[in-house]
């Protein structure tokens, strides 16, 4: 997830308004009673073993041919540090590569990596995977940065821990019934100028032929030790690749496709959206891809597309368009991948913030319901959210928070000393959690919402 460009992309991926009427509608759009009369029923999370999946024309399939609805969530700032979502960022580090940079000056390479792998331990515990499930959710989308698997002193080396945390995400996630999408979310060098590529404002990626390499050999470790795991859906080749040409993004993007299929040819592989479209890479059948999914970024509310309410979202879900001059609803983009034979992973969106927690909640219901019926897989921004105050309040970025009362220190990573920065990475795995209710309460139940038939 990305302060800075979620609208950027899709401002310029939606160029065109298409009235389509409510095709793309949720199934929820059947209940007509007043928002205030439907009251959730729950139910309970079914656990489905997960098996390998395919994509074949526009749908997400079992091996038995059968629809796989992928309804899921980010596990933003686990595996790539992203500040705003843990309380810090201040005093000039604001990113990964500053942090461990500052790290290495005051305490030594050992010590950063100790603190890291203290602050990967904490950030995911048991607790959060079980929170997870009860959410109902069945997919998490897993973003990593290169050197936690790249040993970063020795290249095209693998880190001697470098499968620790990645293995125990599939593995907590397959206990429950979920699938994993692994996400290259920042690749050596950057892939473009955000924070959320590792290290802001650098963007090396694209005229480095040695950065290429390594991403490709390090694409080829990941797809060998994970071609047989069914719990793995797909991977995510390069996050937001922005700071390229579409062109020259979907070039490189089909290289990485084919030493990954080299090596593994089960996975789904997902080919990464521009800024400015999909259209660069073409009919993917047509270019001797198989098995892939498109992946899509879009942040009603957000970024530039307008604010947090319940008529920017009825627009995007119900292809409207009113009042979103250069946008298109989802209805647009059902028949832009059909025509394109492709599937879709939504691979991040948030329909809760800023909404108060029962609209929230209705909102996200809906928005998931929404992409289910078009067959798309979908993951959120983002599972946890940790803030100085605390508290959902009008609705974090977090399907979970600390709770009102259990603030997180902002700490100057300058001037802290090593044990006021122990104490704020452990206190990320103990302290008392406010999830985000309404939202679970609603992607539990048995009934829908619908509330776009408020008048």
């Amino acid at each position: 997830m990305h302060w800075c460009s979620r609208g950027v992309l899709m401002m310029s991926l939606c160029i065109s308004i298409n009235a389509c009427g409510s095709s793309g509608a949720t199934n929820a759009s059947a209940v007509t009673a007043s928002v205030t009369t439907i009251v959730p029923v729950p139910q309970v999370v079914v656990r489905e073993k997960p098996v390998m999946l395919r994509t074949e024309g526009t749908q997400w399939l079992r091996p038995d041919g059968t629809q796989k609805i992928l309804k899921g969530v980010n596990l933003g700032n686990w595996l790539m540090q992203e500040f705003w979502m843990m309380g810090q960022g201040t005093n000039g580090i604001d990113d990964q590569c500053k942090l461990e940079a500052v790290l290495d000056q005051r305490f030594g390479y050992a010590e950063r990596e100790r603190l890291y792998r203290l602050f990967r331990q904490n950030w995911m515990r048991t607790r959060d995977w079980d929170l997870i499930e009860q959410f109902g959710l069945n997919v998490v989308r897993l973003p990593f940065i290169w050197s936690l698997i790249e040993d970063e002193k020795n290249p095209r080396k693998l880190r001697t821990d470098a499968w620790e945390f990645l293995d125990d995400a599939i593995a907590q996630a397959e206990q429950r019934g979920m699938h994993v999408i692994l996400d290259l979310h920042g690749a050596v060098g950057s892939q473009g100028w955000e924070h959320h590529s590792g290290c802001a404002g650098k963007n090396l990626y694209w005229d480095n032929a040695e950065f290429q390499e390594r991403t490709m050999w390090l694409w080829q470790q990941v797809a060998g030790r994970y071609k047989d795991r069914a719990a793995v859906a797909g991977y995510s080749l390069l996050n937001e690749p922005w700071g390229a040409s579409p062109e020259v993004m979907a070039r490189e993007v089909k290289r990485l496709y084919q030493v990954v299929r080299a090596v593994d040819p089960n996975h789904v592989i997902i080919l990464p959206g521009h800024s400015s479209g999909i259209d660069a890479y073409g009919r993917p059948d047509e270019q001797g891809l198989r098995n892939v999914a498109f992946e899509i970024h879009p942040y009603p509310g957000f970024f530039g597309w307008g604010q947090p309410s319940l008529q920017v979202h009825k627009d995007w879900l119900r292809c409207n368009g009113a009042g979103l001059s250069g946008t298109v609803g989802v209805c647009e983009w059902n028949r832009r991948l059909k025509n394109l034979n492709t599937a879709l992973f939504i691979g991040e969106f948030q329909p809760w913030a800023g909404l108060g927690a029962e609209l929230g909640g209705q909102i996200t219901r809906v928005t998931y319901d929404t992409y289910a019926s078009l067959g798309w897989a979908a993951t959120s921004w983002s599972y946890k959210l940790v803030s100085n105050n605390g508290g959902q309040g009008n609705g974090t970025w977090g399907l979970v928070t600390n709770k009102s009362g259990q603030p997180i220190p902002a700490l100057d990573f300058n001037t802290a000393s090593l044990k006021e920065i122990e104490v704020l990475f452990l206190s990320f795995g103990s302290i008392p959690y406010e999830p985000q209710q309404a939202v679970m309460t609603w992607m539990t139940s048995a009934v829908a919402p619908n509330p776009f038939a408020q008048p």
